[in-house]
């Protein structure tokens, strides 16, 4: 994902483009890409550095004990501008619970949930199946499904504080969407593929989807994002689509506030350059963008097959 986005900007006339690596792992060589390495102790020093002398900093970070949410602000904080949203936006997407009593107060539909903290057993009120998840969590780092009573031993997977959810059967999906001054462009919605352990591990996804699906996807996740006030940059959001084809027992899952793996598939499936039209939305300008139908399939590291329709 790293690559694939620095790749697209360095490509765009008169733009420089730097990105940060710990010393410890490598990235691909990028024509036109500065690739910084940097010591695990010294990484925060170069990171303000940079972000105070660029003209956008885009934060690639898991919303994990507020990582994510820190580093937006240390860009603000030294003068730089995040192309992204703002630190407001990301801490209250980062907290799952927050984020559903958000949506649900706007007439957003959400699973039935709540809180879940240590030593107590979730909320009598919720029926099982039941979905148990980080407050904070990235990548279903955490995330079990609790079948009956007995699949849990009285604790949030050893979490502080965790979000318990009911189970809503259906289809994985998320929407990507540039936001900027006035506007929400919604990209086209992928299918997310889950493991079938419980866990439901992130295996990567597929697009397009069928059109009727793509459009209650599109629906609710441009109702979600619009509930923010005034986002800017690439946020993804993830749904369940469910069996009735009237979208009445569809859900929103979560908001990512960031750039998110279904930008590598996006961007193979976009004729035009996808990071040249999510810095045009950010500033108000139209997006010069368009899609094809091929069948694209990608996985989480950032691997895509393409199978062209005839």
């Amino acid at each position: 994902m790293v690559a694939a986005v620095a790749s697209d900007f360095a490509t765009l006339p008169g733009t420089q483009v730097s990105i940060l690596r710990d010393a410890c792992h490598t990235l691909p060589l990028m024509q036109g890409v500065r690739s910084i390495k940097v010591a695990s102790q010294a990484y925060l020093a170069a990171f303000d550095r940079e972000a105070a002398a660029a003209d956008w900093t885009i934060v690639i970070a898991p919303e994990c004990d507020g990582l994510l949410a820190a580093h937006v602000e240390r860009v603000l904080a030294h003068g730089g501008r995040v192309l992204g949203p703002g630190p407001a936006i990301v801490r209250l997407c980062s907290d799952k619970q927050a984020t559903a009593e958000h949506l649900a107060a706007a007439g957003v539909p959400v699973p039935k949930g709540g809180v879940w903290s240590h030593d107590e057993k979730p909320p009598r009120s919720l029926l099982y199946p039941l979905v148990a998840k980080p407050r904070d969590g990235a990548g279903s780092v955490g995330v079990r499904l609790l079948r009956t009573p007995s699949d849990h031993d009285g604790s949030p997977n050893g979490l502080r504080s965790a979000r318990v959810e009911e189970f809503r059967p259906g289809l994985a999906a998320s929407v990507a969407l540039l936001c900027g001054p006035g506007r929400i462009v919604t990209l086209p919605p992928c299918r997310q593929k889950l493991s079938d352990d419980g866990r439901f591990k992130y295996l990567g996804g597929e697009l397009p989807l069928a059109p009727h699906l793509a459009r209650r996807a599109t629906r609710w996740a441009a109702q979600a994002v619009a509930t923010l006030g005034a986002p800017r940059g690439y946020i993804g959001v993830d749904l369940v689509l469910g069996a009735e084809p009237s979208g009445h027992d569809d859900v929103v899952i979560e908001i990512n506030p960031r750039l998110t793996t279904s930008f590598v598939g996006l961007r193979a499936a976009a004729r035009g350059n996808l990071a040249a039209a999510m810095l045009d939305v950010a500033t108000g300008r139209e997006p010069a963008l368009s899609f094809t139908l091929d069948r694209i399939e990608f996985t989480p590291d950032g691997r895509v097959w393409t199978e062209a329709r005839t």
